[in-house]
């Protein structure tokens, strides 16, 4: 396979540009090649694959007696008249008359004196821009203007637009593009197999061909098709960068089973000693079918000399938090520890609760571990997770502290993964110990010399289980998500009441605050939540503390608490004790108790300005009633008038308690790199693919990634070269 051309050293006989050295330092000056590397241009092929986001048709002219306000056109005529105005505000008004006599105004709020001398009376001025009337007949605002000659000749293909920054011109940039295209060739690095199997039954063209086609489409080239993304350029185009991330993923999944985690087997379920057995034993309920398929699909990945990387997914109340503990105890069985991260205090401390409740009594010990903690209780659980005390540390971001060791560390555990961004993750991964020879010592004889041995050789690594209670839909799962494992909780414990979802207006208050009070008063206790503890002009959102203030007022009979994330680590503990022990009955509070929150005896929610909310997030906050018996109701108080997009998401949540369909829709909403959150900082965005419209190349560009890898593996380098660059590393974390 020949070097492609992007690769290719600038002394080769060909007058083409290595895509490795930076083309922006050629010829352009240093200042705007800083601002092409912001925008990611800073090889050849960078400029090639910087591909046009719409088209401007500078084809024909209108003459100005046929615009019609509300289009968009192109047009010419002489300047008869420029001067600058001060009514209302200074301006620059200048007066184009074209052949027929007819008459224009062009108008510019923000100008420079350089313009001004560029349409001094006399010039001949080709303007292009959205036609209105004005007080003074037709008028453009800021059209993109060219001085011309009576012959210059127009256009023959469609003008394209750039992704851009500021300071970095549509000229500048179509001229460094054209630079880049004439000195690069893109040689078709698709082998015939792959190409005939993937691309020709699709009629896709060559990646040469679509490039220049993408970058100028002639005159009669389809430009709905070409606006819209369906044009057969923009198809192969896609297939290439999904098929690239494709290839980044499966390699980073490769490298990980290359590197060497601690082999966790299960002890036989009738090992009496075996914690995970006891613990089974021990529950006051019995798993159901979906847990224990995962708790089986984790402990085959525990067992194995290579680090787990899985994420745990399951609806709100799925009970991932047991399957968790059993992968955790699986690990204290082998002789090692586990930790569990959790994004927020009041998530964290419910789970050292509730797994300090599973296993303690059995003889392991549970480790709490949070900034608020008092400096003795703090070292006594550093001292505990340093010498191994602790089979189990549980905490918040706190533990990728420096201060924080442990002693044998074999799997970690991060809750709600996508609150976390890449480097806290990889934090605490760091944490496990990089001395084999100690993690050996009990595995006898020869065998444990050798696996140290290789395990010098390879990176350590301690198995990774990720948790989300947001479902992740199909389409991300094949794409973003690809370099994990996936397990899936698709089934609700026995005994869970649906929940029953009500779009109430904010003009019904009173009738809310009414069914409070009933509710409140026939035993069960309620949820209040509010988005913003400060008052905010711009939002004009009640505070958790003055409507804390207002039910308390309305509610004399009721005991009212209030809790949100400004208050001390301490009394916000109080709060949830109270309220998990019936002693408050009706708890104001903002979405510091959006996870991990556990009260069955809470059976209605009402959620203040639901229109504020993402859908997830809505979701995540009505998983915290509907765990009793009672049948439970989550109010979605809003306030109109309704964006389109919060009309949406307020319909969904009211058609379905499905977070599966629910992350489905909100993926449609928002697009991929809302719903990615934090993990977005370690994957870089598709640019061309849309998830949505697209998916259906996300097979073909899977299957072809495959063979590429096993059959082809240079080719796989190349692509990745010229797609990512230095961008793969991204998508490691």
């Amino acid at each position: 396979m020949k070097t492609i051309a992007e690769s290719r050293p600038a002394k080769a006989k060909k007058a083409t540009a290595s895509a490795a050295a930076p083309a922006a330092k050629r010829a352009e000056p240093a200042k705007t090649a800083d601002k092409l590397a912001k925008l990611g241009l800073t090889r050849d092929i960078d400029l090639v694959l910087h591909l046009p986001m719409r088209y401007e048709d500078e084809t024909t002219l209108t003459p100005i007696g046929e615009l019609l306000p509300g289009e968009t056109a192109q047009t010419d005529g002489v300047v008869f008249d420029n001067e600058i105005a001060y009514r209302p505000r200074r301006q620059l008004v200048v007066k184009l008359r074209d052949d027929a006599g007819d008459e224009l105004v062009l108008r510019f709020l923000n100008f420079y004196g350089s313009q001004v001398k560029q349409m001094a009376v006399g010039q001949r001025l080709r303007v292009r821009g959205d036609v209105r009337g004005g007080f003074f007949g037709l008028e453009m605002v800021h059209p993109t203007v060219r001085v011309v000659d009576d012959d210059t000749p127009l256009p023959q293909a469609l003008t394209p637009v750039y992704p851009s920054t500021a300071g970095v011109s549509q000229a500048y940039l179509r001229k460094a593009i054209d630079n880049a295209l004439a000195r690069t060739e893109l040689p078709e690095l698709l082998p015939r197999p792959i190409a005939e199997r993937y691309c020709e039954p699709l009629a896709l063209p060559p990646l040469a061909s679509a490039v220049r086609t993408l970058h100028h489409p002639s005159a009669d080239a389809d430009e709905a098709a070409l606006s819209d993304g369906s044009h057969p350029a923009w198809t192969r185009i896609k297939f290439d960068e999904l098929l690239a991330q494709q290839l980044s993923l499966k390699r980073a999944h490769e490298e990980r089973r290359r590197r060497t985690a601690p082999a966790m087997p299960r002890r036989a379920s009738g090992d009496s000693a075996s914690l995970a057995a006891r613990l089974i034993e021990a529950l006051p309920f019995a798993l159901t079918h979906a847990q224990q398929r995962v708790v089986a699909e984790i402990s085959a990945d525990l067992a194995a000399p290579h680090p787990m990387q899985r994420l745990l997914q399951g609806d709100v109340g799925s009970g991932k938090t047991i399957v968790a503990a059993l992968a955790a105890a699986q690990a204290i069985d082998a002789g090692y520890q586990a930790a569990m991260m959790a994004p927020t205090e009041i998530l964290a401390e419910q789970h050292a609760r509730k797994l300090r409740g599973w296993l303690e009594p059995l003889g392991a010990t549970v480790a709490w571990l949070a900034g608020s903690l008092k400096t003795k209780e703090k070292r006594a659980a550093l001292a505990a997770a340093a010498s191994g005390e602790a089979r189990l540390v549980i905490g918040t971001h706190a533990m990728i502290q420096e201060t924080v060791e442990f002693a044998r560390l074999g799997l970690v555990i991060v809750d709600e993964q996508h609150r976390f961004g890449v480097a806290q993750r990889l934090a605490l991964r760091a944490k496990a110990r990089k001395d084999k020879a100690a993690d050996t010592a009990d595995e006898g004889g020869q065998q444990g010399t050798a696996r140290a041995a290789a395990g010098d050789a390879r990176e350590f690594q301690p198995h990774q289980l990720m948790m989300s209670a947001t479902p992740i839909p199909r389409t991300l799962a094949m794409t973003y998500y690809a370099d994990l494992d996936v397990s899936t909780i698709d089934e609700l414990p026995p005994g869970r009441t649906p929940i029953v979802t009500k779009l109430i207006s904010d003009a019904r208050r009173d009738e809310v605050v009414a069914r409070v009070r009933e509710a409140a008063l026939t035993g069960r206790q309620v949820y209040w939540v509010c988005p913003l503890i400060e008052e905010s002009e711009t939002l004009q959102l009640q505070t958790a503390v003055e409507t804390y203030e207002t039910l308390a007022a309305a509610l004399p009979e009721l005991r009212v608490g209030l809790v949100h994330g400004r208050l001390a680590p301490a009394e916000k503990a109080l709060v949830m004790d109270a309220f998990s022990r019936n002693e408050i009955q009706l708890l104001v509070a903002t979405t510091v108790i959006e996870v991990g929150v556990d009260v069955p005896n809470a059976s209605l929610m009402v959620i203040e300005h639901a229109e504020r909310f993402g859908l997830a997030q809505l979701h995540q906050l009505r998983g915290r009633v509907g765990r009793g018996s009672t049948a439970s109701v989550c109010v979605l108080l809003y306030g109109g008038p309704l964006s389109l997009t919060a009309r949406a998401r307020l319909k969904t949540m009211r058609e379905t308690t499905d977070g599966f369909e629910i992350a489905r829709r909100d993926l449609e909403i928002r697009g991929p790199g809302e719903f990615l959150g934090a993990r977005q900082s370690g994957a870089a965005m598709l640019r061309f693919a849309d998830l949505q419209q697209d998916a259906w190349l996300i097979e073909p560009a899977r299957e072809a990634a495959a063979r590429l890898i096993a059959e082809y593996p240079d080719v796989a380098m190349q692509h990745l070269a010229r797609w990512l660059g230095t961008r793969e590393q991204y998508l490691k974390a």
